[in-house]
C-alpha cells in the first residue's frame, strides 16, 4: 500500500472538536468536498492536513468491530490494486475515539483535482469524448470480474458509478481523454468481498446510519438487493448510466448505451451479458433515487428526534439537499 503519512494527533483533536452539523465551524474547521448517501468526504483545514481527503464512518460501537472492518477494508485494498491491477490514489486510515467514547474510522487519501473526478469531468470534456470516457471504466471494472472467475474462492464487488472515478492528469483547460488515459478508482469504503461465498464485510454496518424505526424495512427489503447489485456487471453498468441523471446530463445517456452494449458485445462477449436499453436505466433510476430521496428525508427526521427532543447527539454530516 501506497500509505500516507498524517498526524493522527492532530486528526484526533479535529474529531474531538468536530460538529457533525456544522462541520465548518470547529476548532479545526473543515469543507465538504462530496456526499455520498451514507457518509462524507471533507478536507481539513490546516496546513499539516491539506491536499488530504477524508472519510469519516461513526459506524462502530467498539474496538472489536472496527478492528474486523479495518482487516477487511486494507485485504480490499489489496487485492485491489496488487490482484486486479486498478490504480487507487496514495491513502492510509485511523482509528480515533470521538465524542461519545466510540471508535471513529477515518478513510484518508490523497485529494485529487476536482475537475478530474468522472462526474465533473462530464460537463467539461467535449460530447465526442464521453464514451471513451465510459468505455475507459467498463475496462476497469472488466478487470474486476477478471480477477472474480481466475480463481473460484474470492469475488470482489465494486461501486463502479462515474463519481468513484478520476482522470489521471485530466487538464480542464484542454479536456481530451487519449487512448493512454488512466483512472484512479477512489471509493475503497464498502470493502465488499466474499471468500467461499461468505461475505466478509458486516454488511448490517450499512444499517447504522438509518433511523431506527426504518432498519427492520431495509434490512427485509433492500440490503441484500443493494449488495448484491456489487455482483452483477451488469447491474453495476446500469448503476453506471444512470448516474447521468443524477449529475444533470441525461443527454449522454443514448452514446453511454451504446457503448455498453458495444463492450458487452465485444470485449466482454465470454461474460454472456444481456445489452441494456434506455427504459431500463431510467426505470432503476428512478428506483434508485426515490429510494435515496426517502432516506434522506427520514435520516433527518431521526437526526431532528435525536437532537431536539432526545438532547442527544447525532454523529453522521447530512447534505441539506442532494440534486438528482
Amino acid at each position: 500500500m501506497n500509505e500516507l503519512q498524517v498526524n493522527t494527533q492532530l486528526l484526533q483533536a479535529f474529531e474531538q472538536g468536530l460538529d457533525p452539523q456544522n462541520p465548518e465551524r470547529g476548532n479545526i474547521p473543515a469543507r465538504v468536498l462530496g456526499y455520498g448517501e451514507i457518509s462524507t468526504v471533507f478536507e481539513i483545514q490546516v496546513d499539516e492536513l491539506r491536499g488530504l481527503a477524508f472519510k469519516r464512518l461513526p459506524l462502530f460501537y467498539n474496538a472489536q468491530e472496527v478492528d474486523r472492518y479495518r482487516v477487511v477494508y486494507e485485504e480490499y485494498n489489496r487485492l485491489l490494486t496488487d490482484e486486479v491491477g486498478l490504480r487507487l490514489p496514495s491513502h492510509n486510515h485511523a482509528t480515533l475515539v470521538g465524542a461519545s467514547g466510540r471508535p471513529i474510522f477515518y478513510i484518508i487519501q490523497r485529494q485529487l483535482d476536482y475537475a478530474s473526478f468522472g462526474h465533473h469531468a462530464l460537463h467539461i470534456l467535449p460530447r465526442e469524448q464521453v464514451p471513451r470516457l465510459v468505455m475507459c471504466i467498463l475496462r476497469e471494472l472488466r478487470k474486476v470480474w477478471d480477477y472474480s472467475r481466475r480463481q473460484s474462492r474470492v469475488q470482489i464487488g465494486i461501486d463502479g458509478q462515474i463519481s468513484n472515478w478520476a482522470i489521471d492528469g485530466f487538464d480542464p483547460e484542454h479536456p481530451h481523454l487519449g487512448e493512454d488515459t488512466r483512472l484512479f478508482y477512489v471509493d475503497t469504503s464498502t470493502p465488499l468481498m466474499r471468500v467461499d461465498g461468505v461475505e466478509q464485510l458486516d454488511t448490517e454496518l450499512f444499517l447504522r446510519s438509518a433511523p431506527s424505526f426504518l432498519v427492520w424495512v431495509l434490512r427485509l427489503f433492500f440490503l441484500k438487493d443493494v449488495v448484491d447489485r456489487y455482483y452483477d456487471l451488469r447491474l453495476v453498468a446500469i448503476d453506471l448510466v444512470a448516474n447521468f441523471y443524477k449529475e444533470q446530463r441525461p443527454d449522454l445517456i443514448p452514446d453511454a448505451i451504446g457503448v455498453v452494449n458495444r463492450f458487452f458485445a465485444d470485449e466482454a462477449a465470454d461474460l454472456g451479458i444481456q445489452p441494456i436499453d434506455e427504459q431500463t436505466v431510467r426505470s432503476y433510476y428512478r428506483e434508485d433515487a426515490l429510494i435515496w430521496s426517502l432516506y434522506l428525508v427520514m435520516r433527518k427526521v431521526d437526526r431532528f428526534i435525536r437532537r431536539r427532543l432526545l438532547h442527544r447527539g447525532y454523529p453522521y454530516i447530512l447534505p441539506e439537499h442532494i440534486k438528482r
